[in-house]
């Protein structure tokens, strides 16, 4: 007889909100938001170009591509995904507050840290998460904000099918493991 799978970790919309408040800095909170609002997996996010994010369409394309921080999209075939309007906001608070006239095709970059202005790896995002995790008592790690956005998606009325799109996957099942909505394939 074979186990039950237990249901992925999603946070509630009251820790997401938590995490998002407790960051020092924009680009940190754009990072936040950005997973929660898209679902993009942690390497899609650190290779983001500034000419992946649409502001008028309100949209971000994710596509494969080498990056210098060696982050990368799993998925081949590019996707592109809505945002809404207050994480568009975000981010041009960020760039005018924080990444200025900077000059980088990368939307996440070194700001205080060195090497200034190069891509932002993963150590530096499980830095983050460590000190957010210290701050505020919310054990999470940036994969959790997919399964949250996943599982948000879903309980708002968008189909597993719009789902499986908006993340990259190829295989709606796949979606479904990784969604905290039970019975969601058993229909």
């Amino acid at each position: 007889m074979k186990a039950p799978k237990k249901l992925p970790r999603v946070l509630t919309r009251d820790e997401v909100q938590v995490l998002l408040d407790s960051c020092d800095r924009l680009r940190d909170r754009f990072l936040l938001a950005l997973l929660y609002d898209t679902g993009m997996r942690i390497g899609e996010a650190l290779g983001l170009r500034h000419s992946d994010i649409t502001a008028a369409e309100r949209q971000v394309v994710v596509c494969r591509r080498d990056n210098d921080n060696r982050a990368r999209a799993k998925s081949v075939t590019p996707r592109t995904v809505p945002v809404s309007a207050e994480l568009i906001r975000l981010y041009a608070d960020y760039l005018h507050s924080e990444y200025g006239d900077l000059d980088s095709d990368y939307v996440f970059v070194n700001l205080w840290g060195r090497p200034h202005g190069h891509p932002l790896t993963y150590g530096a995002v499980y830095d983050l998460v460590r000190r957010l995790r210290r701050r505020t008592s919310i054990d999470f790690d940036p994969h959790w904000l997919r399964h949250t956005a996943a599982t948000r998606m879903l309980r708002d009325g968008i189909s597993l099918e719009v789902v499986a799109k908006l993340l990259g996957h190829s295989n709606v099942t796949v979606t479904a493991t990784t969604c905290q909505v039970p019975g969601l394939m058993e229909t």
